[in-house]
């Protein structure tokens, strides 16, 4: 009843902010053009052009925004590309894809505003095969604003905050999770669970320049931020939107989207991107509450292309300066490549997917891969989503003590089905479930089972898909 009680709250204030802003939203429903390639059956206003459902890219480079004043409603780090490839932090996502959100603009800014929360019930080994799972009662959650002004003729700045309730509607112990590892508890290493995200999960300001219609550079300050390094986090991938559980892979491909301490310079040129970041290696403390130190002892640099519509890729490094609390004497050089692709089949029909590859190599140790695929497939009211990983794990990773060197191979593979119950003007409510089958080596299956079966059920409330 807690956690009902509590995320009752947050949304009837965020429907409330919602709501307030909608209102100043312009109409002008004399006023509209055709796009080639927009989504379907969304007719564009020409006083306030969203440029996030124009899969189009060619289309896109060759209009003139400052002419048309279509640029309010632009992405966070320039004004002549569209607001759909906003991911977390400084990352880019395809063109195409979908935008779950509350928007308004007024003269010559924009806010937006989105989030997620899923109220479930999961359990970790559903036959009780082995003896590491667990099962829990809780809400993952997150909510995130943006707020764009236009400076002059060239420049945008950006602030941007994002906060989670994790540490109240999961517990500072995080959710159950078989093979999950990466951060501490009372001074032990979380292990077979998912840590809390911190209540101040992001705030940053940025600000780009214009050089011309192709180029921009820009320049972003978080604390904590996102580095550029890897792919957009988990929970802002469309590919991953309804499952509520992070992936086993997160440390070794996007768990630096919280780092206390992060300034990023970076340079597009058309659809290709490079950037730098010096940022602070060690990951959030135990305390879910506070700012931890601003250390900027690492760095790290990410390449991005956007080579169609449809596609979102980057390849990315990171120097990590001790970056676990309980191993301050290892660091871990860590290196990512990812493909994620969004496309439009018709009307409120849409498939997003993403490939991810991470490898960290630690200064002692052995080196450990990650291969993440995730997929959502959405039909008007019903969506089928599914998750594949491999990642290698260490005895020490999963506090196996018995066992001295090496690493595990562990396979997982999720499938599950989601259904909107309503779709209100500003909320939807989805209800779904979801099953993993675990494949532990043959080392682990005396503490894990020959096969644990992981299954959860939820309900889903985040905003409605965003039309223009």
């Amino acid at each position: 009843m807690k956690i009902i009680f509590f995320t009752s709250c947050v949304f009837l204030c965020t429907i409330s902010f919602a709501q307030h802003h909608h209102e100043q939203m312009p109409s002008n429903k004399k006023d509209t053009i055709p796009v080639k390639n927009k989504m379907p059956d969304m007719p564009v206003k020409k006083d306030s052009l969203q440029l996030g459902n124009i899969p189009e890219m060619e289309g896109m480079s060759n209009m003139d925004h400052a002419d048309q004043g279509m640029n309010l409603m632009s992405h966070s780090y320039s004004r002549n590309l569209p607001m759909s490839r906003n991911g977390s932090g400084t990352t880019w996502m395809p063109d195409a894809s979908p935008m779950f959100m509350y928007m308004s603009t007024k003269d010559k800014s924009m806010w937006m505003l989105h989030g997620n929360i899923f109220l479930r019930y999961t359990k970790q080994d559903l036959f009780n095969d082995g003896s590491r799972g667990d099962d829990h009662f809780d809400a993952p959650n997150w909510f995130m604003g943006m707020y764009n002004h236009q400076v002059g003729e060239k420049g945008l700045f950006n602030a941007t905050a994002m906060i989670s309730l994790d540490p109240l509607l999961i517990g500072e112990a995080g959710y159950p999770l078989l093979f999950q590892s990466g951060e501490s508890y009372q001074g032990k290493k979380l292990v077979d669970r998912q840590h809390p995200h911190d209540l101040f999960s992001g705030l940053s300001v940025g600000y780009a320049q214009m050089l011309s219609k192709d180029a921009d550079v820009f320049a972003y300050f978080g604390y904590p931020g996102e580095p550029a390094l890897g792919p957009p986090a988990f929970m802002h991938r469309i590919s991953t939107m309804n499952n509520p559980d992070a992936p086993l892979g997160h440390h070794w491909q996007d768990a630096t989207h919280i780092t206390f301490g992060v300034g990023t310079l970076g340079f597009r040129y058309k659809n290709y991107k490079i950037e730098g970041s010096i940022f602070t290696g060690r990951e959030p403390d135990e305390n879910r509450y506070d700012f931890d130190k601003m250390r900027f002892d690492s760095y790290s640099y990410r390449l991005s292309a956007n080579l169609s519509e449809n596609w979102a890729l980057q390849f990315s490094q990171g120097f990590i300066h001790s970056p676990e609390l309980l191993e301050p004497g290892i660091d871990i050089t860590r290196t990512t490549a990812s493909a994620i692709y969004s496309r439009w089949l018709k009307k409120n029909n849409y498939f997003n997917q993403s490939i991810i590859w991470g490898l960290n190599h630690p200064s002692e140790g052995h080196d450990e891969h990650s291969i993440l695929y995730e997929a959502n497939l959405q039909l008007n009211k019903q969506a089928v989503y599914g998750r594949y990983e491999f990642v290698q794990k260490s005895p020490h990773e999963l506090d196996i003590p018995s066992i001295d060197d090496g690493n595990f191979n562990i396979n997982t593979f999720t499938a599950g089905y989601n259904r909107l119950l309503w779709d209100f003007s500003l909320l939807q409510l989805a209800i779904g479930a979801q099953v993993t089958f675990n494949f532990p080596p043959a080392e682990l299956k005396a503490l894990y089972g020959n096969l644990p079966l992981g299954g959860q059920a939820y309900l889903q409330l985040k905003p409605p898909l965003h039309r223009h």
